[in-house]
């Protein structure tokens, strides 16, 4: 009687302790080919210390919030068993240093991993991405910099300035989109992970992207002025200009690149400059001031 009840006592017990236990134990151990986080935190403390404070490093140590989070730092760079055995001679699978000979294609792969959603749907074929541009040329994983995006500069302007250069030097011209000031950003206007439309703008073309701010220039008109309806980068530079309101050109000569009567010819013309009445020192929109379009019915000439 008492073998029996002792038989069931440790029945009981290795169902509710050692096999759970046994259980944990053996999901512990890494699978074939890795080393499991703890082997990296014993070379890498620095780095491991300012990774778990980012957003994603918080999120892998809670519990595998990051989808394959449950590798931990092989997560991301591959089953890293050789490179620790090695002490270090042989590289991760997937290496993001300057000397790694990971490609590109397979550090974006690392990465699309788990951020394939939302914006980056549109990165496959995207111009970013035909160009090998990889997703740490503008991002960084294992420390903050910015305040969100992990971005390699302190702000969208910079990062994208890193190659956009002279887009990012007309931001301090006279005239100028609010970026500097944090108003907006490269990303309002512009999808860089990838967009069907062209120049990677988020709408479908130069005039809805700049309708989503300026809705009042959107019509409908009864009399439309054709080169507004065309693309508003007709006469705008919306990267900044030295002209008044973002203009490629200075008015009346801004007008005077379509319009050659009834107020004169281009100025270009020495022989013309003498019928030229709005060449200097005035503007066509002192008279024609609905330029963008009219709903008056006598505003064919844009003037009321």
């Amino acid at each position: 009687m008492r073998h029996m009840r002792y038989v069931r006592w440790l029945s009981v017990a290795l169902v509710l302790f050692i096999a759970p236990r046994m259980a944990i134990a053996q999901q512990k151990q890494p699978p074939a080919g890795y080393a499991g986080s703890a082997a990296c935190v014993d070379c890498h403390k620095e780095s491991v210390h300012q990774f778990e404070a980012t957003v994603m490093g918080k999120l892998i140590k809670e519990n595998g919030g990051v989808k394959n989070g449950e590798h931990g730092c092989e997560s991301c760079h591959g089953p890293s068993k050789a490179h620790v055995e090695s002490g270090g001679d042989v590289l991760p699978p997937i290496s993001y240093s300057s000397k790694a000979k990971t490609s590109v294609t397979d550090r974006n792969a690392s990465c699309l991993t788990c951020h394939e959603k939302t914006s980056r749907t549109m990165w496959a074929g995207s111009t970013h991405e035909s160009r090998n541009l990889s997703c740490t040329d503008c991002h960084v994983v294992m420390h903050d910099n910015t305040e969100r995006s992990n971005l390699k500069k302190a702000s969208v302007l910079a990062t994208c300035g890193s190659c956009h250069r002279e887009k990012a030097a007309a931001m301090s011209k006279f005239s100028h989109m609010p970026l500097g000031e944090g108003k907006m950003e490269c990303t309002n206007c512009h999808s860089p992970h990838g967009s069907p439309n062209e120049k990677l703008l988020v709408a479908s073309s130069v005039n809805e992207t700049c309708f989503s701010c300026h809705a009042e220039k959107r019509g409908p008109f009864m009399w439309e002025h054709l080169p507004v309806t065309e693309s508003c980068s007709n006469c705008h530079d919306p990267h900044g200009s030295n002209k008044i309101r973002m203009l490629k050109y200075v008015p009346p000569r801004l007008c005077q690149q379509c319009h050659l009567t009834p107020h004169g010819a281009p100025s270009g013309r020495p022989e013309d400059q003498a019928s030229v009445r709005f060449n200097y020192n005035k503007g066509c929109v002192n008279c024609h001031s609905q330029i963008h379009g009219s709903n008056h019915p006598a505003g064919v000439f844009f003037t009321r």
